[in-house]
């Protein structure tokens, strides 16, 4: 096997076919990021995306797109925005995590939601979860009476706080798309304000985010495209998500609301605007992405495996990396506050350094990051 790295310019149309049926095996896609286009969105916003490719003889086995190596180390497509990651192939049996850091040209291969077809790669594993997975194959109407039978209480308390917003101001409905752009530079604006109150990496502030959720907007209505949902209560704006539409996908991606309604769970009211909606937009599944929220449970009728880890072959970077990872160990002994410092230096390099394509930039947002 051998493998080439390639401009995504290079990749012809035949390969985008090859690729886009293996992104979508029997016919039901994987995941949006993982359809050609997004990889093709990205590399009009950042100059550093290539694409390895993995053979056997003449045989393509994989693509593998990604960002070219930064101090030795690689990470997939858009990582760590992208909520799946990993390569399009035809047989995953035939790969290994070696031949896919070869095609980076890496000597560390990092990556945060690590699609796992054939039970994901335990060597470099950190964390194993799942993406919830919302089905409404069947209609909004089936689904809903599946959950509430299951979740009674949630959907009562859901019904009551809708009514609530209605008796305060007056009829709530969830729109899909935003013509006039009103709702998503409400949403920007929500959410850097939140990465300010919290302290996290600002991400709408960076240029190449904000052009790749632009050209995804731009493509509103096509199979592939960004979808913008927004909720109202009467006049008043209340939650807005933008989202990555392929095929019969919409996967949920930036969420936010005017934390002055909070109490009516704006967020949620949101989502089941979007359930009841989405069988005319020609969607059957949502998905809700991976970790953390506990109302996903709710949701969830199954959920598909994503690892976050890294993958080392002998150099600098992989020397580097353990570095951390023992500084993280011996601080482990020490009192609590102290113990974290490594483990929160780490995560905060790592995603400043995916981020920010420039190391002055990462130096400057690494140590705005521990003034706060």
């Amino acid at each position: 096997m051998h493998v080439e790295n390639v401009s995504i310019k290079d990749i012809t149309t035949e390969q985008i076919v090859q690729w886009n049926r293996w992104a979508a095996p029997n016919g039901t896609l994987a995941s949006p990021y993982f359809r050609f286009e997004f990889a093709e969105t990205v590399s009009w916003a950042r100059e550093d995306v290539r694409v390895g490719i993995i053979r056997d003889g003449e045989e393509i086995l994989a693509y593998f797109p990604h960002h070219m190596p930064k101090d030795g180390i690689a990470r997939p497509i858009g990582a760590p925005m992208s909520d799946y990651q990993g390569v399009i192939a035809g047989d995953y049996s035939r790969l290994s995590l070696d031949l896919v850091a070869k095609a980076a040209g890496c000597s560390a291969l990092v990556y945060d939601n690590w699609y796992c077809p054939m039970g994901g790669h335990p060597g470099g594993l950190r964390e194993r979860d799942g993406s919830v997975i919302a089905d409404l194959g069947e209609g909004a109407d089936s689904y809903f009476a599946q959950r509430k039978t299951a979740f009674k209480d949630h959907f009562k308390k859901s019904a009551r706080r809708q009514r609530a917003a209605e008796r305060d101001f007056g009829p709530v409905r969830v729109e899909l798309g935003d013509a006039s752009g009103e709702a998503f530079a409400a949403l920007v604006d929500w959410k850097r304000r939140q990465y300010t109150e919290t302290g996290k990496l600002d991400v709408m502030g960076i240029p190449w985010v904000r052009r790749v959720l632009d050209d995804l907007r731009r493509r509103e209505g096509q199979e592939f495209s960004g979808l913008t949902a927004s909720l109202w209560f009467g006049d008043r704006l209340a939650a807005v998500e933008f989202g990555l539409v392929g095929a019969d996908i919409y996967h949920s991606w930036f969420p936010a609301y005017d934390p002055d309604l909070a109490k009516y769970s704006p967020g949620l009211l949101l989502l089941h605007g979007l359930f009841e909606q989405a069988q005319d937009r020609g969607l059957q599944r949502i998905d809700l992405g991976r970790g953390g929220a506990h109302y996903k449970k709710y949701y969830a009728s199954y959920e598909v495996a994503l690892d976050s880890g890294r993958f080392l072959r002998p150099g600098l970077a992989a020397l580097g990396i353990r570095g951390w990872e023992y500084a993280e160990t011996a601080a482990s002994i020490l009192p609590s506050k102290i113990a974290q410092v490594p483990c929160r230096a780490r995560r905060r390099w790592a995603q400043i350094s995916a981020f920010e394509t420039q190391f002055s930039s990462r130096i400057n947002s690494f140590a705005s990051a521990f003034s706060l």
